[in-house]
């Protein structure tokens, strides 16, 4: 008996000792560890979640449930934001990876069948909240475009005349995007020490919902991809140049794997799901890096210059089409109304295609593609405009104005590399 006594003792000691042992384990870096599982995981269920892996092959998953198990994977979350709550570490990295955590588990509940109205789904899967702008407000926008575009017809159809006369000859496309993006990356590298390998590829393709996309495909490789469903206007070039690549999406995810997963060892940042808070900082800033390597004057300077030449346009007409691409611009919340109402369901898509065609003087076409995009990406549309806008406010309130370029560039920089959110950046 006294043998079975002591017997028993010391195996709850020694049980005891490996529990705390086991409980020691958890870090911040297990925590990431599972964290980029689970999301690899999910990534089976839904082609669109994974936007980007380059952690180790081993994370990826060898099998999959039959059925979305949706259940198994929210207590997943659950109990990985407990975790989180109850380990040290940076503050910062911790406060974003729960935000992740919490859009990752919507997502979850969005894919098992629950509906969110457009703002729930916008707060939880991008920590934003969207504006709302009345039909009042982008008619007095209507009627300075009105002004600019004076003549017969309908505004739409005077604006698209006009903009058609600026559209790149489908076999100058290449010559101007690939000039476009050495320009924008020429810029970027006078700034940014990029790691010598970086580099990307760049291909033309058909059939998307989007008019182009950054596929990040780790060790500073990026396969740029542009749409040519519709027709491309000059302006375009420089937009998806930066947007995509320098200093955007590539620049971005360069950095991130550059600085955070391999200088800090934060695994969590080799996988990125599209449908989370990160999105809002890499559009956001994608669209502001244009201005950044742009800024103001320069841009039409240059495309004047350089780009009109190359893609054969006219170029007597260019200050009147960036005026007309400035309004066109602060019409951008007119798609989020649209999205709005069609994905909450007061809209058809006849109704809202018929919407995109008003205010932001779509051609039918693409007025469709775009509802085609709200299908797909659903509230995903206001990371560009919204995080553009947030972006901006938080660059330029700290100095980093367009007359004072290396304070832009460096804070910028900082902004990419730091683990940010839309409620950390207000």
């Amino acid at each position: 008996m006294k043998n079975t006594l002591q017997f028993a003792l010391i195996f709850l000691a020694i049980f005891s000792c490996a529990k705390k042992e086991e409980e020691k384990l958890v870090t911040m870096d297990s925590i990431a560890e599972d964290y980029v599982r689970l999301t690899l995981n999910i990534g089976q269920y839904d082609s669109d979640f994974v936007d980007a892996y380059y952690g180790p092959e081993e994370w990826r998953p060898d099998s999959k449930q039959d059925v979305l198990p949706a259940e198994d994977f929210i207590k997943q979350v659950n109990g990985l934001i407990s975790q989180i709550q109850s380990v040290e570490g940076d503050i910062e990295r911790k406060r974003m990876l729960v935000k992740q955590l919490i859009a990752v588990r919507t997502k979850v509940e969005m894919m098992d069948g629950k509906v969110y109205s457009f703002d729930e789904e916008a707060k939880l899967l991008y920590d934003a909240k969207p504006p709302t702008y009345s039909e009042a407000y982008f008619d007095s926008l209507l009627m300075s475009l009105e002004n600019v575009l004076a003549g017969e017809g309908s505004l739409p159809e005077r604006y698209n005349a006009f903009v058609n006369e600026f559209i790149i000859p489908m076999e100058k496309l290449d010559t101007v995007f690939r000039t476009a993006i050495k320009e924008a990356r020429m810029r970027t590298n006078a700034y940014y020490k990029l790691p010598d390998n970086e580099n990307f590829v760049l291909e033309y393709v058909t059939d998307k919902s989007w008019s182009g996309y950054n596929y990040y495909q780790g060790n500073s490789q990026s396969l740029i991809q542009i749409n040519t469903d519709l027709p491309i206007q000059i302006s375009r070039a420089i937009d998806l140049a930066c947007h995509e690549g320098y200093p955007g999406h590539h620049v971005f995810n360069t950095l991130l794997e550059q600085n955070l997963v391999n200088g800090k060892g934060w695994k969590e940042y080799s996988v990125y799901p599209l449908f989370s808070p990160q999105s809002l900082i890499a559009e956001g800033s994608a669209n502001y890096g244009i201005d950044v390597a742009f800024p103001g004057a320069e841009r039409i300077k240059y495309e004047r210059d350089v780009l009109f030449p190359l893609a054969g346009l006219d170029a007597n007409k260019a200050d009147q089409y960036y005026e007309v691409q400035a309004l066109i611009g602060r019409l951008s919340y007119a798609g989020n109304e649209a999205a709005r109402s069609y994905l909450n369901g007061t809209m058809s898509r006849e109704e809202a295609a018929a919407w995109l065609e008003k205010y932001q003087l779509n051609e039918p076409d693409r007025a469709l593609q775009r509802t085609r995009f709200f299908d797909q990406y659903r509230s995903y549309v206001i990371n560009y405009n919204l995080g553009k806008d947030l972006v901006a406010n938080y660059i330029e309130s700290r100095g980093g104005v367009a007359e004072q370029s290396d304070k832009r560039w460096e804070l910028f920089r900082e902004l990419l590399i730091s683990p940010n959110s839309a409620s950390s950046i207000q």
